[in-house]
């Protein structure tokens, strides 16, 4: 086999593919990109035991056909110090031996055999499938992922929840102290059906989006998800399981509104929250009329920390703690500049909502209250 290829262009197809191939694997032909020649068209695939993304790359002066694996370290850190150029690849079909040839020199290795590359298990026959805007489905994930758990005792909760609807989709994640809803009315989807999508290839998504126009289709069925955008492709396990009644957690009747800049309240929170207890990161907000006091102590180390912020507030006077990184974290996830607090009592949990909704978007996010010590 043989076949030309822009060093640059190689390497930044590479660079986004790669980003899926794991630290430590138990199959070691996943620590290899994987190369398939097709006329002229070099298609690279890397994964992981649950995840694959596929590209392909348009090559020339080829010769012959055939799959084989490089090792993916050698083969990314050998092209970046590469100006960008003409490379020729030449592998000896039945050794494996490769040669990379480039203007003032050459690599050599020897490749694996791509026949030993694990395959993807294709969809079953019952399989469902949505197509979503790409600048939508970013949006959709951007709201959400940062909200998603990291518990291995409760699996279904370690990424984003694709509640579909006939009149929309809903994105839902959560870590059992925050939680985010984000329903998109633009989307249509056609019936009732959902998937639990896992934090790695949401964040692979969440990273190549940006440079994607069009439209996004997923396949999906009860196991595995096809995500089909331009010239990538993701393939990924999904998390199996049923996924907590998240409507039923969400107070229905939270009286007291809080209107408040939402920039304001963030460097303010950011600042206070320097002198919390690191381990609990308490931060108690005491409302009244027309301000909130943002205020924090650490006992253990005698410091302590008190601000001020402006609001519109209609009702009694109201304290309720809250982890202080939880709510700087919701507050810069919501687009608009001003929130709404809904809030309760100190014991039910707070809902931090945009002043204004985008439109055909209904964006709510939860989070639990802490307990405060006085």
């Amino acid at each position: 086999m043989k076949f030309v290829v822009s060093s640059s262009s190689l390497s930044s197809h590479l660079q986004v593919v790669g980003r899926v191939i794991a630290s430590k694997n138990t199959i070691p032909v996943l620590d290899c990109f994987l190369f398939e020649l097709k006329e002229n068209q070099l298609i690279i695939t890397a994964a992981d035991t649950e995840t694959r993304i596929i590209t392909s790359i348009e090559v020339q002066e080829t010769n012959g056909v055939g799959v084989f694996a490089i090792p993916s370290k050698s083969l990314l850190d050998s092209l970046k110090e590469l100006p960008d150029q003409p490379i020729t690849f030449d592998i000896n079909d039945e050794t494996l031996e490769l040669f990379i040839y480039y203007e003032n020199g050459k690599y050599n290795f020897i490749a694996e055999n791509g026949r030993e590359y694990p395959q993807s298990k294709p969809l079953s026959d019952n399989a469902s499938q949505i197509t979503i805007p790409a600048e939508h489905l970013l949006t959709g994930i951007s709201r959400s992922l940062f909200a998603s758990g990291e518990d291995d005792l409760r699996p279904v909760m370690n990424g984003i929840y694709f509640d579909i609807f006939e009149d929309n989709i809903t994105y839902v994640a959560s870590d059992g102290h925050k939680l985010v809803r984000f329903q998109d009315s633009s989307i249509k989807g056609g019936k009732q059906t959902s998937f639990i999508l896992p934090k790695k290839p949401s964040n692979l998504l969440k990273s190549v989006l940006p440079k994607e126009i069009g439209s996004v289709t997923i396949g999906f069925d009860d196991s595995n998800a096809y995500i089909q955008l331009g010239k990538i492709e993701i393939i990924s396990r999904l998390i199996e399981g049923r996924y907590p009644n998240y409507n039923g957690v969400i107070p229905k009747d939270n009286p007291y509104k809080i209107t408040i800049d939402r920039l304001l309240f963030t460097n303010a929170l950011k600042r206070v929250t320097v002198f919390a207890n690191p381990t609990s990161s308490l931060v108690k907000l005491s409302i009244t009329s027309d301000t909130v006091v943002i205020s924090t102590q650490d006992i253990d180390y005698s410091t302590s920390a008190e601000e001020t912020v402006a609001c519109i507030y209609e009702g009694e006077p109201l304290s309720i703690g809250f982890k202080g990184t939880y709510l700087i974290e919701i507050l810069n996830n919501v687009p608009s500049s001003e929130v709404i607090l809904k809030l309760a009592d100190p014991s039910r949990a707070g809902l931090i909502l945009p002043a204004e909704n985008e439109e055909n978007e209904d964006l709510l996010m939860l989070l639990m209250p802490m307990m405060l010590n006085d």
